[in-house]
């Protein structure tokens, strides 16, 4: 695509705080971006007459007053009235996350809050006005797929299983050591998800170690995803911490990798890219 995206900052309502505003507006302009800022105090009457006259492609609106529940639908009220609501509109600033499915639900495309790095939102408006004019958007990191198992350490198999298998119900698949992990895994199929019993084959074990600090109980939630290696390097791009900065073979033949707790707040979750054939345990 070889036009300049256009953008208009906005600020609607009667805050008078636009340092927010203008912080996105030199972020835009850096990333490449042609960038028409309104000021303070505009009605959305005023925002979608600019937005319109400066043709813009998208519309990024600040709000600290907490009057975003009523300010953000009525400008996309207002460019549906003008025949303009292909233009993108995003929003900003002190949002409770509970307000955001509501925005989003009245057509505001995504609600950047405060900590998002700036280039983040540049990228979305780039990818969204690609995608609107039908243009190939950068590929950007797709959500995991599912929930593939989860992990829990158990002293003895033996000991737990009865309780999975006799009592629960739940088919047990298979069991098999994995050496480079150091625990012996048995498979226990929950609708589309698996629970994963990990027992330590010997005091080194990882496994071992989170039973001695924490006891038995739920070790890690391991997300179903494709092209493991790719996904590592996108997340290592976005600052967070590795455990494994390489897939390694993980049980029932799968790629695995860890992302470090600190990245994640505290909870420990796993990578898991799978063989194509389902019915294989992994």
């Amino acid at each position: 695509m070889n036009k300049k995206i256009r953008v208009l900052v906005a600020k609607p309502g009667l805050d008078g705080h636009d340092r927010g505003a203008l912080v996105i507006s030199q972020a835009l302009r850096d990333y490449g971006m042609e960038v028409i800022y309104t000021g303070l105090r505009q009605t959305p009457e005023q925002i979608v007459a600019a937005a319109v006259q400066e043709d813009v492609d998208a519309i990024g609106l600040s709000c600290l007053s907490g009057a975003h529940n009523e300010l953000f639908p009525e400008v996309m009220s207002l460019l549906k009235q003008r025949g303009a609501d292909d233009i993108i509109v995003i929003g900003g600033g002190v949002i409770p996350w509970e307000d955001i499915p509501f925005l989003e639900s009245a057509g505001v495309r995504k609600i950047f809050t405060p900590g998002t790095p700036t280039v983040e939102t540049a990228k979305f408006i780039e990818a969204a006005v690609l995608e609107r004019d039908g243009y190939p958007a950068p590929a950007g990191m797709e959500p995991p797929k599912k929930i593939d198992h989860i992990g829990i350490a158990v002293e003895s198999l033996d000991e737990v299983l009865p309780f999975y298998v006799n009592t629960l119900g739940l088919k047990l698949e298979a069991v098999e050591e994995v050496e480079s992990q150091k625990v012996k895994v048995a498979f226990l199929k929950i609708g589309q998800t698996r629970l994963e019993l990990l027992e330590p084959m010997d005091e080194q074990s990882p496994i071992r170690q989170f039973i001695i600090k924490r006891g038995q109980g739920v070790h890690h939630v391991a997300l179903g995803v494709e092209n493991i290696a790719s996904r590592i390097e996108e997340l290592k791009k976005a600052g967070v911490k590795m455990i494994q900065e390489q897939p390694v073979k993980g049980a029932g033949g799968a790629s695995i990798a860890f992302i470090h707790p600190s990245s994640t707040h505290k909870v420990l979750f796993e990578l898991c890219e799978k063989p194509e054939t389902e019915g294989g345990v992994s």
